[in-house]
């Protein structure tokens, strides 16, 4: 039997990224839909209405990945 060691590297690599990335995105896609906190009286809507339509954006770069990943797998 043949392993060949620099495809099982390339897919280890690749999936790692693939993985760290996609965590990272996501936390970003919570972080922006907590609730803020904070002590700032000039808190206004706008930084928050940002905040929460980038978090969607997040989550919906998120979902396509898992779309992608799971058309990659079906086809």
């Amino acid at each position: 039997m043949h392993i060949d060691w620099a495809a099982l590297g390339q897919v280890f690599g690749v999936s790692l990224v693939v993985t760290v990335g996609l965590v990272g995105i996501f936390t970003l896609g919570i972080v922006g839909t907590s609730p803020r906190t904070g002590g700032s009286a000039d808190s206004g809507t706008g930084a928050s209405a940002l905040a929460r339509s980038g978090a969607y954006a997040c989550f919906a770069l998120c979902a396509a990945a898992v779309g992608y990943g799971i058309y990659l797998i079906v086809a």
